[in-house]
C-alpha cells in the first residue's frame, strides 16, 4: 500500500497562567459556533493557524494581542502536539474552517506557556470572543486537545519552578504577602507547606525584600508586603 504525505496545518496555542492570591488560573477564550443546526458554547486556549511567511513566535504574540490585548508577554515553547485525534470532533474542525476560511484536515500545534500578573487588563469581546480567567482545577472540557495541553503546561511549570524559583514571582503581584507566596508554592507543587517554617525560611532570603506597607481593610491581622528583587536573586545564585 502506497503511503501519502500528510496534509498538515500548523498552529500555535498559548497557555497563559496567572495567580489570584489563592488559586492558579489559566486564560481561556469563550467560543460560540453551530453544529448540526444547534448553537454551542465552550472554551479553548488562545490559538490560531499560523500565517504564510509568519514565524512561530510572531504567531503566538499575534494570537495574544488579537484575542486578549496582551502584548510584550514573554512566551516559551514547551511542546508540539500532533495526534491525529486532535481533530476527531467535527464541530472543532467546522468551527476552525469557518474562522480561518480554510479546509482543515490534520493540525500540528506548537504550544507556548506564559506567566503574567493576573491584574493586567484584557481586551474583551473582540471579534465575538471573550478572554476569561478560569481556575486550573475548574477547567471544563475544552476544544481540540487543549485540556491535555494545559496539563502538560502545568508539568512544565513545576519543572521550571524547581530549576528556577524566580519564575513564580512573575505570577505574583509586584508587592505580595508571604501567605500569597506560600499559597502559590502549594498550588504549584501540589503539597501543603508548614506556615511557620515557610515564613522563617523566606524572610532569610535576601531577594525577598520587606516593605513598609501592610494590608488594608482586612478582617485579620494586616500582613506585611514584600517584593522580589531579581538583581539580588541573581547574585544569590552565583
Amino acid at each position: 500500500m502506497e503511503e501519502t504525505l500528510a496534509k498538515i496545518h500548523l498552529s500555535v496555542d498559548c497557555t497563559v497562567l496567572g495567580f489570584d492570591g489563592d488559586r492558579l488560573q489559566v486564560l481561556l477564550i469563550r467560543r460560540t459556533g453551530e453544529e448540526g443546526g444547534q448553537e454551542f458554547h465552550d472554551m479553548k486556549l488562545p490559538g490560531s493557524l499560523i500565517l504564510d511567511q509568519e514565524e512561530l513566535d510572531d504567531a503566538a504574540r499575534r494570537v495574544l494581542a488579537e484575542l486578549t490585548g496582551l502584548k510584550n508577554i514573554p512566551l516559551k515553547q514547551f511542546q508540539a502536539f500532533g495526534s491525529m485525534d486532535r481533530t476527531r470532533d467535527p464541530k472543532d474542525v467546522h468551527w476552525l474552517e469557518r474562522a480561518q476560511q480554510a479546509h482543515v484536515q490534520r493540525i500540528v500545534t506548537v504550544a507556548y506557556i506564559a506567566f503574567v500578573k493576573i491584574g493586567r487588563s484584557l481586551v474583551r469581546d473582540m471579534e465575538g470572543t471573550e478572554a476569561v480567567w478560569v481556575p486550573v482545577d475548574k477547567v471544563p472540557p475544552l476544544a481540540f486537545d487543549h485540556n491535555e495541553i494545559i496539563a502538560t503546561a502545568l508539568d512544565h511549570l513545576r519543572t521550571y519552578a524547581s530549576m528556577d524559583p524566580s519564575i513564580l514571582y512573575a505570577l505574583l503581584p509586584r508587592k505580595f504577602t508571604l501567605t500569597q507566596l506560600r499559597n502559590l508554592c502549594e498550588v504549584t507543587f501540589g503539597k501543603p507547606l508548614d506556615p511557620a517554617n515557610f515564613y522563617k525560611k523566606m524572610i532569610q532570603m535576601p531577594y525577598i525584600v520587606a516593605l513598609d506597607e501592610r494590608e488594608k481593610g482586612v478582617a485579620h491581622r494586616a500582613a506585611r508586603y514584600f517584593r522580589f528583587d531579581k538583581i539580588l536573586y541573581n547574585k544569590s545564585r552565583i
